[in-house]
């Protein structure tokens, strides 16, 4: 009989410290080598997220990580998301995480030429889960826009480049009203100040920075072509900006030709006076800076390409001076496209 409850109690501590050792596995001991990172579709199945881990880092024990899931019924209850996997997280915690949609952050970086809504789009929905199909249905919500203090004219102008960290699954809404907090946070009373004294309202001066952002990249310019453009519309002088006639043909040429400047749109600055009725392209914040902060040197109203091409412009007060420096850039031009043509044949 004693070896009966002997061989008994042996039984039960040895289930015991099996079961123990078996949580104690699931639930605090590390099941992976390394890092992973996890993209969750809509539809995805567990067997596709572990196959994603394991490409990624080593699994100790497989069954056991596909007994958690099993355990945690992800075949249905999966969330959608992205998600990180430490090398110090056990098999319950990826479970729990998946289950409930304990996502980490995303990084969405909104930089470069963002002069197309299907730009911003195309690049929204390479980062976020949301398609471009989305995205674009968004631009085209009168409704949405209003509740944004936005409209499709001013759209660019609901759009702060930077990065921002979010929920890969945020919808295009919340991603919008992300960016409009940007906005709004750069439209301080003080900046709205600053804008006045130039003479320009918020919408304004968004304008004339989209602008300044079409014109060059060279960043320590901006405030210089802010200044032409500025002095222009001091002087009542239309503002005959290139970059305008190109949002007029959707950005479709590579050069700007004298048959371009003839298309009746309220967008041609060289057919009608004043600022366009909205932002052509999305500024940065230096653009923005730099029409707070113009530079209108001796009174600038010209500007052309500088005949070194190194990206910067001359400028200019006069027309006559402004000849010389365009007739410097055309020689350069022609003497470039001859030694061209030379080495061509």
């Amino acid at each position: 009989m004693k070896r009966l409850i002997f061989s008994t109690l042996t039984l039960v501590t040895l289930l015991l410290v099996f079961f123990a050792s078996m949580w104690l596995l699931d639930n605090r001991v590390s099941n992976f080598e390394g890092d992973a990172q996890v993209y969750v579709r809509p539809g995805d199945s567990p067997r596709a997220v572990i196959d994603s881990i394991a490409a990624q880092t080593t699994i100790k024990h497989p069954r056991r990580l596909e007994r958690v899931f099993e355990q945690y019924e992800l075949e249905t209850h999966m969330q959608p998301g992205f998600y990180r996997i430490s090398h110090l997280h056990p098999s319950v915690y990826v479970a729990r995480m998946l289950r409930h949609g304990w996502q980490s952050p995303v990084k969405l970086v909104l930089s470069g030429t963002l002069r197309r809504p299907c730009d911003i789009a195309r690049k929204i929905s390479r980062q976020m889960m949301v398609d471009s199909a989305a995205v674009m249905a968004a631009f085209a919500d009168d409704a949405l826009l209003v509740r944004l203090g936005a409209s499709r004219t001013t759209l660019f102008s609901l759009f702060m480049p930077d990065t921002y960290e979010m929920y890969w699954t945020d919808s295009i809404e919340k991603i919008l009203e992300r960016q409009k907090q940007a906005v709004d946070a750069f439209w301080t009373e003080e900046n709205l100040a600053l804008a006045a004294a130039q003479g320009l309202t918020r919408h304004e001066a968004t304008v004339v920075a989209s602008i300044v952002k079409g014109e060059s990249n060279y960043a320590p310019e901006f405030p210089k072509i802010a200044g032409v453009y500025l002095n222009r519309l001091d002087r009542g002088m239309k503002l005959q900006a290139d970059p305008t006639i190109a949002y007029c043909h959707d950005y479709s040429m590579n050069r700007i030709l004298l048959r371009h400047l003839s298309i009746d749109s309220p967008y041609n600055t060289y057919l009608y006076a004043g600022l366009p009725p909205g932002p052509i392209c999305v500024p940065t914040r230096a653009c923005l800076e730099a029409v707070l902060h113009p530079d209108r040197g001796d009174g600038n109203l010209y500007f052309c390409a500088d005949a070194s091409f190194n990206g910067t412009h001359r400028f200019a007060a006069t027309y006559g001076e402004h000849l010389r420096n365009a007739g410097a850039f055309q020689r350069a031009l022609n003497q470039r496209a001859a030694e061209k043509k030379k080495a061509a044949i």
